[in-house]
């Protein structure tokens, strides 16, 4: 089982439709709007580091999204 925890950055403008699209992808455990450096975060919890590179890569793909900064956490 592998955590991601990943911050997301947003076009001003964008932060319900990019909202409504990270919680539809699959993986997504939770997501908060934030306030401070990013917009965004997500809880993503996943199988392993390939899955949570391909949600990433889903999030990056969302139109509005300007950059993500992605920690990872494991279950011990």
């Amino acid at each position: 089982m592998v955590i991601g925890v990943t911050m997301i950055n947003v076009v001003p403008g964008t932060e319900k439709s990019v909202y409504r699209k990270i919680k539809e992808l699959e993986g997504i455990r939770d997501v908060y709007h934030v306030f401070g450096e990013y917009d965004f975060v997500a809880i993503i919890d996943v199988e392993g580091l390939s899955t949570l590179n391909r949600v990433v890569d889903e999030i990056r793909d969302i139109e509005g999204v300007t950059s993500t900064h992605t920690v990872v956490g494991a279950e011990l």
